[in-house]
Order: C-alpha cells, then structure tokens, then sequence
C-alpha cells in the first residue's frame, strides 16, 4: 500500500549527525541523506516527541549551521544553510503528498541498510537496488515477488505458479525445479532469511517501508545460498505514539477469464502510549483462472486463492533499547496448473486431471537492539516452517517398484505428487560500527538449522483405461476423467536434507586516502549435513551410494574485497571481488538416493554510480566463475532430481538510469545482458537423457532483459492529485534446462503495465491495466516434468487485465 508522512514517535539523543539520520529514518520511515562528508561529524540538538521527520529534522539541526530541505514526499537532503542566512523559523509539517518521483532539485544519500551497518549509497563498492515501499499501489502489492521482477532488470524468476517458483538474480541460475538445493538468491524478511532449500513463498508487498536488492555473491555477510544476491524486504514497524490503519480492496476483470477480487487492512494500535505498539495486518485474494482444459471440458480452471496476514510488536524501554516481535503467514490454493499447450490454443491444454497446487508459510521473528551512538548492537532469532504440494499428470508406470521400465506408449494417465515439509531456525548476533564516508566495521556469529523432507508418491485411479490424451500433430486427442476418490496411493522414495550451520564473519571499511574506501571481509563457516531416506528400506534407498547415509561435515572460508572512489560527490566508482557457496547434500534419483557436492561462485566486478540533481545513472559489469554447480534435473519418473553438471561462467552487463526533466516527471530505464556458458561437463546417466550434457549455456539465464518506466505526478487542487505510472519490460530467450530433453527455449516477450491514481493521503481511486497489447509469450516452458517429452508445453502472461480499486486511510 501506499504510505503517506505522518507524526511518529521520535527520540533522538544528542549524537552526530550521520547516526542521528539512521535513527530518525528508522523511527519515521523517511529517506534522509546528505552529499557534503564534512556534516557526518556535527553534533545535533536532542529531540523527543511525536512529530513528523521534518519538524525533527529543524529542531535537531538549529544552531550547527546546516538545513534540512524537504525535496520529495518523506524524503529529505541536509545540507549547510547559506551563508549569512538568519535562523530559519520552525516550519509547518509538509502537506501529505502521493508518493511518486522525487523532484529534480537534488539527489539524497540514500542508505542501504541491508549491508547490515547502514552504508550510504554513494559509498556502497557495488551493485544495488532499491524500490521506496511508498512506490507500491495495492495492484503491486498483490504480485508479491512479481513487483519486484518487474522494477529490477536483473531479477527474473521461473513461472510454474505463485509459491512454487526460483528467483534468480543477475544470470547466477541453476536450473528450472525446486529440488533439494539451497536457493541461489538469499531472500530476507527484516533481519530473518524466509528461504533454504525451498521455494519462494510469494509473499505478498503490502504496507513495507522498502526492497533492497544487492547483485552478485553476498558470501561474507549473508553466508551460503547468496550466490546471486540477496532480496530483502523491510516492512514497516509499529508506530508507538499514534492510531490509524488503512483498508483497500479491488475488482479485475480478464479478457478470456474469470475476474479477480481483493482486499485488505491494516492496524496500528498503541497499547501503551510511548513504549507498545502492535501493527497488524490481513488480506486475501481470489485470482480468476485463464488457462482452458479441453480434455475435461472445463474453462478457466487454474484459479489461485490467497489469504494471509501479518502481525507485528514493538517494545521501546527506553536507553537505546529496542525489542521487535513479528509473525507472518500466508496460504495460497490452487485449483490447477497454469500452463498450455501449443496445438490446443494460446490458453488451454488438453489434460485427463486436475493439477493443484499448494503452498503454506509461516514465520515467527524477534529482534532485540541496542544503539550507543554509532554503535548499534542486533540480535535476532527466527523460525519458519514452509509446506508445498504439487500435482502433476503423467502416465502411470507399469511397476513403481522398477523405474527402469518404461510406461508403454498407452498408459493410463495418473497423477504423480510432491511435498516438500520445510522447517528452519536461525540465529544471529552482530556489534556494527558506522563511521563517515561509508567507514565502520562489523563483528558478528551466527547459527542455522534446516530441515528439508521430501515425499513422493503415484496416484493410480484403476477405472481409467484410457489414454491421458494430449496433443498429437495439432491434433487435440481426447482424455476420459476419474473421481479421485477410487485412486491408490503408491509411495516413491523421499528424502529428509538436514544442514547446520555455525558461523563467524567479519568486515571493515576504512579510508586510506581522502575519497577512497578499502573494505575487507572473511567469513567461516562449518556445516554438518545429514540425510535420510523416506517411504521405502532403507538398504534400498542406498543400495546405488551406500556413501550417502552418513554425516559429513564442510567448513568454508570466503575472503571479500572491494575499493570505492569518490572523485566527485555525485560519482562513485568501485570494484569488488566476492565469493559465495552451497552445501552438498543427497537427493533422490528414481527410487535410489545419492550424494551432491557443494558448489561454490567467484566474481568479480567493477563498475560506477552516478547520482545528479536530475539524473543518476549506474553502471557494473561481472564475470563470474562457477565450479561444480548444482542444478535439478529430470529423474527417469519425471521428479526433479540434483546433480553436479560441471562448472561454469557467466558475463554480465548492467545499465540502469533515472531522469527526472520536470517536476513531478521521473523516467527510467534498465538493460541487463548475459553471456552464460558450461566449461566443464559432468557425465550424468539418466535413462531418459543422452549419457553426457552438452556444453551450452545455463538454465533460465536470459540474454537479455530491459525496462522502461515513467512515474508522473500533478496537482489537480489542494486535495487531490493525480499519479500515473508505468513500465514496459522485456524478458530475453533462455533455456529450460540442460540436456537434450530440457533444452527448449522460453522467454522472449513484452510485458507491460499502467496505473492511474486520483485522491490524497485519506482516500483515493485507482485503475490499472496490464498486459496492454493482450500478448501471450512463453515464461516458462514447463507444466508437468512427466510430459515433457511428448507435450511442447508453455506458461503465457495473463491475458488483458483492467482493475478498479479503492484505498482509504484513517
């Protein structure tokens, strides 16, 4: 949602000024930042009291010679008062503004606080991007990590639905399934990771205060399964001083589907003025199908419904303390798959059984600070649990027990599914430093504990004996349902994956010559993986690697470098040099469970940052060094399986730019392109694949992905303005996988999106159209793994849709 300035609670102690900043951005959510290194230093007045960050900011800096000036909605630039200037009376609070592009008066030094010690962005040795929560309207919010892909070129994900999907970020790719191996984007919620060895679980935007990407491996800060970067999304805390809340809602209709509805509050209750707070929030959705079923004469079968909510405690006992208790939790239902097949039409595909889908989250996290100046002191511990069931349709196999034996050519069709039970618990405590110019340093430890189970079984229903049908030389061949309730349950082998990790990392950034910054950092870590067989013997599970059964451990050190320049105080440029790894672990193949390596990223990178008055500009370029990847696979049954294919190495180039020409007008754009390629090839045997894996580029590595983007904001009269926005972005070709079963082309399309919002901070009136030229496209060239080699299987955008929403405050 879009959230708008108002009075919080602010305590600012007498202090200097760039940790003054950090704190009252924290206590207001505004973006507060300066250009010129001499003010880091200056002392501020203490401050307390329920004000917005603009009266804070002017009674904090009377007296020591510098300003604040409001150049955007929430956002303002400190800067030294003119010369000769008399004081400055205390001003008004702003009038609420919409939140759009910030004028073109001047840049602010915006802080990325997911360096863990709050680095300003013109100081960060490296690639970053930052999306203002303020920026969401509720039809974003509603996307979850698909707002995200859309803003960010470097970002893409698989599409094979809402829960079940993998991020990847800047060409760092491994494959198209979800199997046992660590993600390769670390994904965070506040200070607790969401994810392991599991999906992304959608979850969705609504009222965050902002989402940081960092591009290339976090090794050093972020540990294991950051080898293409890190996402985190910061949500916005309890207000401890006032009440409000906020409620929105919204109606879609498809063109060639069911229409879509939505909705949503949010609380914000003081319990005990001044030190408790609790915020909450709640909403659901029920997404309209759009994908046909010929074989079962169904339409509009691939509805998705979602409820979740979030709740949130704040406790300020005073000295510097601060203590954060959350929960979050969401469900996502889907009735059936949302993918097609060319030959029965752009939307519809010829199927014998439902395929749903399931997906559950949830995550309890606390977070205890203490802050001494520019110190700051964090401890937090969290715990998620994640459940995820697939069906997908195949044909039955003649004898589960012996997977070498092929279904014959008219198999019935059956139903084969997965679930994934995921638990993780994670500490960590870190002591951060944060100096001028970028300076500081950081200590901290921390523990991980993981567990993934995986079971697997085939549905059989013995009064079909009928062909699953399909699609045959453009021919739709008709298919016969079943009642699932006459099916037997056969189970297949599963797996449970058990990783702790214990950790020690460090960094520090220190300023050997005026304008230049040198950061170092190491970090070690010792893991201790186990694994263990489900649902069959277990002499038979590891009768092919007995070697799989027992415990091993891993202990990893990852150094990191990297070097800034300042020439000017709008132009950085950096290079860094950093490393990253995943654990091995055992994962099944057919009905015998085998071992995986881990895997480990070298990159390197260079690159600049310009930030104007009306325009910024970033540029970075990496080449990257892969050495035993693991990727999931295709089994002989069509499960996802994991494997070591090789090493590797991908070239990346990224261009991104804002240009703001007027005020109220912010355009941008963004290329990113790759060049992905195997060096080395492991020999995989798989009785569905040639004996070796071609040397050619990666999974889902697309060459080429770009955006163009406008926000425009005008006054209509002193209580309403209108906002428009809008974005076109380009998804280049990529491959579905590796090997000669999987190496099918996806991707190259246009996906484009505007909205259009009349109202003001209270209340307001939206409309928003996407996929404007109703263009179809392929996102994921998969359905079900079990019919990949007979059925050219595709996932089209959503259709044409318009949506009409409302948002209200109080």
């Amino acid at each position: 949602m879009i959230a708008r300035e108002r009075a919080a609670d602010i305590r600012l102690a007498e202090t200097r000024l760039d940790a003054a900043i950090r704190i009252l951005s924290s206590q207001s959510g505004a973006s507060i930042g300066f250009r010129d290194p001499a003010l880091a230093g200056i002392r501020i007045r203490p401050v307390r009291g329920q004000m917005t960050a603009g009266e804070a900011l002017d009674r904090a800096l009377r007296g020591t010679g510098a300003r604040a000036r409001r150049v955007a909605a929430a956002t303002y630039l400190v800067e030294r008062a003119p010369a000769l200037a008399r004081p400055a009376p205390r001003r008004a609070p702003p009038p609420p503004a919409i939140a759009g592009p910030s004028e073109p008066e001047a840049p602010i030094e915006v802080v990325v606080t997911a360096t863990k010690r709050d680095i300003p962005l013109g100081a960060y040795p490296g690639g970053v991007q930052i999306v203002a929560g303020d920026s969401l309207s509720a039809a974003d919010a509603m996307q979850g990590t698909g707002a995200i892909e859309a803003r960010i070129a470097s970002v893409v994900s698989t599409h094979l639905g809402p829960g079940r999907n993998k991020l990847f970020v800047r060409g760092i790719a491994d494959s198209s399934f979800v199997g046992p191996t660590q993600a390769t984007v670390g994904q965070y919620w506040g200070n607790s990771r969401i994810t392991y060895s599991a999906p992304d679980p959608n979850l969705r935007l609504y009222d965050v205060q902002s989402i940081e990407v960092l591009e290339g491996p976090q090794g050093t800060l972020y540990g294991a399964g950051s080898l293409g970067g890190v996402v985190r999304v910061v949500p916005r805390a309890p207000d401890l001083i006032n009440f409000g809340g906020a409620a929105w809602g919204g109606i879609t209709g498809v063109q060639h589907g069911q229409p879509t509805v939505d909705g949503g509050t949010i609380v914000n209750v003081p319990l005990i003025e001044d030190k408790l707070a609790f915020r909450g929030l709640a909403f659901g959705s029920i997404e309209g199908g759009y994908i046909d079923d010929l074989g079962r004469g169904l339409r509009d079968v691939n509805r998705v419904r979602t409820v979740g909510g979030r709740g949130a405690l704040r406790f300020d006992p005073g000295d510097g303390w601060m203590v954060d208790l959350s929960g979050v939790g969401q469900k996502i239902r889907g009735d059936d798959s949302q993918y097609a097949e060319r030959g029965a039409g752009d939307l519809a595909r010829v199927s014998s059984i439902a395929q749903p889908f399931r997906s559950d989250y949830w995550l309890a996290d606390l977070v205890v600070r203490k802050r001494w100046d520019d110190l700051e002191l964090t401890s937090s511990l969290g715990y998620a649990r994640q459940y995820v069931f697939e069906m997908f349709e195949g044909q039955a196999l003649a004898d589960p027990a012996a997977p070498e034996v092929k279904p014959v050519f008219d198999a019935p069709g059956t139903g084969y599914s997965q679930t994934n039970r995921i638990s993780m618990l994670t500490f960590e405590t870190r002591l951060a430093q944060r100096g001028p110019n970028g300076t500081g340093w950081l200590l901290a430890a921390s523990l991980l504990r993981n567990e993934a189970r995986v079971q697997r079984r085939m549905d059989i229903a013995p009064t079909l004996a009928v062909s699953a049908g399909g699609v045959t030389n453009g021919t739709v061949v008709p298919s016969r349902a079943y009642s699932w309730s006459a099916a037997i349950f056969e189970p297949m082998t599963g797996v449970t994956n058990r990783v702790e990790e214990a950790t020690l990392y460090g960094e520090v950034t220190v300023e050997p010559a005026p304008r230049v910054t040198l950061t170092l950092g190491s970090r070690l870590t010792h893991a201790s993986l186990a694994g263990y067989s489900e649902d069959v013997p277990v002499a038979l599970a590891f009768r092919v690697d007995p070697s799989a059964r027992g415990t091993r451990s891993e202990t990893r050190l990852l150094p990191s470098a990297a070097l800034a320049w300042r020439p000017t105080d709008e132009l950085t440029l950096f290079a860094r040099l950093q490393q990253g790894f995943r654990p091995g672990g055992i994962a099944v193949r057919q009905n015998f469970i085998q071992r995986f390596q881990g895997d480990r990223v070298t990159t390197i990178e260079s690159g600049g940052r310009y930030i104007g008055h009306n325009f910024d500009l970033a540029l970075s370029g990496s080449w990257t060094n892969w050495k035993h990847i693991q990727a999931d696979v295709i089994d002989g049954f069509g499960f996802p399986t994991t494997a070591n294919i090789g090493d590797g190495e991908v070239f990346s180039l990224g261009l991104a730019g804002r240009w703001r020409p007027v005020p109220g007008l912010e355009l941008d754009a963004s290329v990113y392109l790759n060049d992905s390629s195997v060096t080395r090839r492991d020999v995989i045997l798989l009785p569905i694949d040639a004996p070796a894996i071609p040397a050619d580029r990666l999974p889902n590595v697309a060459d080429a992905t770009a955006r163009l983007g406008f926000a425009y904001t005008a006054d209509l009269s002193s209580d309403a303005a209108l906002s428009l926005t809008g974005h076109a972005r380009y998804v280049g070709q990529s491959t579905l996988g590796i090997g000669p079963i999987l190496e099918r082309l996806q991707g190259d399309y246009l996906d484009t999106m505007l909205e259009a919002r009349i109202g003001n901070d209270r209340r307001s009136l939206s409309l928003a159209l996407t996929n404007l030229a109703d263009s179809r496209g392929n996102r994921f060239a998969l359905g079900s793994p079990f019919l990949i080699r007979d059925r050219d299987q595709i996932t089209p955008l959503r259709p044409r849709a318009i949506r009409i929403g409302f948002d209200l405050a109080f």
